[in-house]
C-alpha cells in the first residue's frame, strides 16, 4: 500500500533529476526515522524531506519539519552514512521540498545538524 507522501514524493524526485539531481535512494529507514530522498547534487549527498499540502501556504513550513522532525532526520541520515561510507568525505545538505497547489518549492539547506 503506497504511502501517504508517495504521490508528493515522486513529483519531487522527478524535479530533482530534471535539475541534474542524481537519485540515490527513496525511504530509507532506520530506527531513528526515514529520509524521504537521498540524492547526489555534485560532490554534496543531499537529505531531502518532502511535504505535500493542499491547503497550506509555505508559512506552515516551520511547523512540518519541527525541531524534533529535524533531529531525527540528521540522526538517521548518520545511520545512513555508516553504511555508505564512499560519501564519507562528501559535503552534507538538508533540504526540504514543499508540494503545493501553487507548485514546487525547494529549500537547499533548509536546515543544518547546529538546530
Amino acid at each position: 500500500m503506497p504511502g501517504k507522501g508517495e504521490p508528493g514524493e515522486a513529483i519531487a524526485a522527478s524535479f530533482l533529476e530534471e535539475n541534474g539531481i542524481k537519485i540515490l535512494q527513496r525511504n530509507f529507514r532506520s530506527r531513528t526515522g526515514e529520509i524521504d530522498i537521498i540524492a547526489l547534487d555534485g560532490e554534496t549527498i543531499v537529505f531531502i524531506e518532502v511535504k505535500s499540502y493542499s491547503s497550506l501556504g509555505i508559512e506552515s513550513l516551520e511547523y512540518a519539519v519541527d525541531a524534533k522532525k529535524q533531529r531525527k532526520i540528521i540522526e538517521t541520515s548518520k545511520y545512513f552514512l555508516s553504511f555508505h561510507r564512499e560519501y564519507k568525505y562528501m559535503a552534507i545538505r538538508y533540504d526540504v521540498i514543499f508540494i503545493s497547489p501553487d507548485g514546487i518549492n525547494h529549500l537547499a539547506s533548509a536546515f543544518t545538524e547546529g538546530v
